[in-house]
């Protein structure tokens, strides 16, 4: 084994302090740094509980090896200055900084971020190496051993340090490096809002779907649902798993969304006519649209949260706890499965195809209840 790295991720939100306590963790028990210094109460709790050291950020530029950025898409920028100017203020050893941005940002974006950190403003070069990261997947789970993946791409040249950032796989991190044709800083971004853009994207198609099938007339939003129900089992099942878990995000995924407008807008802008890739107010495509518009989605759902808003959140909950009510009729009804089909049911095949999956343990008590206490579990 190599010697242990020591890492520094800035901050300790949901995924920040998720990573830190799988790094933190045995067996590599890593000793992660981070710079608390104007963070919430809930990101001190966070680090107090991934254990994080916190320390100033100079403090960070001198011990770290690796320095990851995982913020919020509208601090990622403001952040790379600072740590270019607390880059500035010290005298490093022989060895560069070597700095990750991990952040949901466009690809402009995040080469904006390397030439800050990179390039003084003579022209030369500072002594800071750029890694360009996109995270696809959720926090770090320790007890299901889930990981998300971090994709990796750097600068033609580089390729020794994106190698070495693969070598953190040892410790915990998954690094998958991205290579091949064309591959530089800016694509794993670009890989990153193609894929959340997908996924987000449907998950806030859906939620207006049933918004504006609602304001039409609750008897329109139960019409949907049964609709659903019987011809789109799979994107139901998709609704009843997504939408709980991304009311409390919808905050965060509103300056995601506009990093994915920007994107595409500026991917799909003809070379030849210009364009402002820092703009989310117009567009000189209409494709540059379709996520500005799940932005002000994902702003209502959150201004709802709040209670400063119109009542998405609680036409939004319902609907989902009337699709799980009609999901447990169906499977109680003798006519789709007999009592002993339910009793030995492998939960990985449910009724109807993979949709009602989600809800196994829903479907155990069902099964409990049904065999006169006899089976607990089926899965």
């Amino acid at each position: 084994m190599t010697n242990k790295p020591t890492i520094a991720i800035v901050a300790a939100g949901q995924m920040g302090s998720g990573v830190a306590k799988r790094l933190t963790s045995p067996p590599h028990s890593l000793t992660i740094l981070t710079n608390l210094e104007g963070r919430s109460a809930a990101s001190h709790r966070r680090a107090k509980e991934a254990g994080m050291e916190d320390i100033s950020l100079s403090e960070i530029i001198q011990k770290a090896d690796w320095v990851l950025s995982i913020l919020p898409p509208s601090e990622a920028f403001g952040f790379a200055r600072k740590f270019r100017d607390a880059v500035d203020s010290e005298t490093l050893s022989s060895t560069d900084a070597r700095f990750v941005d991990c952040n949901a940002v466009n690809p402009e974006t995040v080469k904006r971020i390397r030439d800050v950190l990179v390039e003084d403003s003579g022209g030369s070069r500072r002594k800071v190496r750029f890694i360009d990261a996109g995270i696809i997947g959720g926090p770090p789970n320790l007890k299901t051993g889930y990981d998300p993946v971090f994709y990796a791409s750097v600068d033609e040249g580089d390729e020794d340090l994106l190698a070495a950032f693969e070598g953190l796989k040892e410790f915990g991190l998954n690094v998958k490096g991205l290579r091949g044709e064309g591959a530089g800083v800016g694509d794993a971004s670009a890989l990153k809002m193609s894929y959340a853009g997908m996924t987000k994207g449907i998950i806030g198609i859906c939620t207006t779907m049933i918004l504006a099938a609602n304001s039409s007339s609750p008897a329109t939003a139960t019409a949907l649902l049964h609709e659903l129900h019987d011809s789109q089992p799979s994107l139901l099942q998709r609704i009843i798993t997504s939408t709980p878990s991304m009311l409390p995000k919808a905050y965060r995924w509103v300056g995601e969304m506009e990093e994915i407008s920007s994107f595409v807008n500026t991917s799909l802008t003809p070379p030849s006519q210009p364009i402002d890739p820092n703009s989310f107010s117009s567009y000189e495509n209409d494709e540059g649209k379709i996520h500005e518009g799940l932005a002000r989605l994902y702003d209502r759902v959150d201004n709802s949260l709040n209670g400063q808003g119109d009542d998405s959140v609680a036409v939004l909950k319902k609907f989902v706890q009337d699709a799980e009510k009609m999901v447990v009729e169906i499977f109680m009804d003798p006519s789709v499965f007999n009592r002993k089909t339910r009793i030995t049911l492998n939960m990985s095949r449910c009724p109807s195809d993979l949709y009602l999956w989600p809800m196994k343990d829903v479907w155990s008590n069902i099964i409990f209840a049904n065999s006169g206490g006899r089976v607990k579990s089926t899965s």
